[in-house]
């Protein structure tokens, strides 16, 4: 069952040298428990149509339906519903992080004002959910490597206890080796909780490794988009082969 569809998206900017299409009839749906990936170069489009995703601007036209209700263009005010149930996981981990506060206080903070019963025993299963010892807490952002401080950034994605999940080049900063285990992690993650999930990433290969679906975007249009396996052994579109052709390496690892 599809908790997120988009039809048709569209956002254009007016300038003095005429229309930017950065998002333009773009298409596509995520179902619970799986994950798409959206794939492109820098400039493609996916971060304006992230914006759009999580409310920040309004379309040019076109419709996103979050669990059958309408988001697209809808006030700030009415989108408390999907502030609590998108969370997103950023590309810097250390940027996302507030570095004056204790990690507990971190990965507790979305849980203010909600009256959440024993927020200290919350975070602590937050905190062993995505691999991280039990005084990790205690401690500050700068005190963990590059891999742990994302796992804090899952662990605080995750205590809205989500059902979409945004993954915004959030392995893109790590090592080759560390991305693997993250990986494996958000893998573990959404088969558990059953979460849908947005890989947004400009990697080819890791996207292999966690995709479900794909979708290629070039200059704000998507232009190739099926199941991950389909569009990395049978490329259509000349794009797709290109990105293909420019990766590093050889052979893909798919996802499961």
């Amino acid at each position: 069952m599809a908790l997120l569809e988009v039809r048709d998206l569209a956002t254009h900017f007016f300038t003095r040298d005429g229309v930017v299409r950065a998002v333009d009839g773009v298409s596509f749906t995520v179902e619970r428990g799986k994950t798409l990936g959206i794939v492109g170069e820098s400039g493609s489009g996916k971060s304006s149509l992230l914006r759009l995703l999580c409310g920040l601007d309004h379309p040019t036209a076109g419709s996103i339906t979050f669990d059958g209700r309408e988001v697209a263009g809808v006030a700030e005010r009415k989108l408390g519903f999907l502030r609590e149930r998108v969370q997103v996981v950023f590309q810097d981990p250390m940027g996302s992080l507030d570095p004056r506060m204790r990690v507990r206080d971190i990965v507790a903070e979305p849980l203010a004002g909600r009256r959440a019963p024993d927020v200290r025993g919350r975070v602590a299963e937050l905190l062993a959910a995505v691999g991280l010892p039990p005084d990790a807490g205690d401690r500050y952002p700068h005190q963990f490597s590059g891999g742990q401080r994302q796992r804090i950034c899952i662990a605080r994605a995750l205590a809205m206890q989500p059902e979409l999940l945004v993954a915004d080049e959030a392995v893109s900063a790590l090592d080759v080796s560390v991305q693997a285990q993250v990986l494996a992690l958000l893998a573990e993650i959404r088969s558990r909780l059953n979460l849908a999930m947005l890989f947004i990433t400009h990697d080819l290969r890791v996207a292999a490794q966690v995709c479900d679906q794909v979708a290629v975007m070039q200059e704000g249009r998507i232009v190739e988009y099926g199941p991950a396996r389909e569009v990395f052994l049978a490329p259509r579109h000349e794009y797709t082969r290109a990105l293909f052709a420019a990766a590093p390496g050889r052979g893909f690892a798919f996802a499961g």
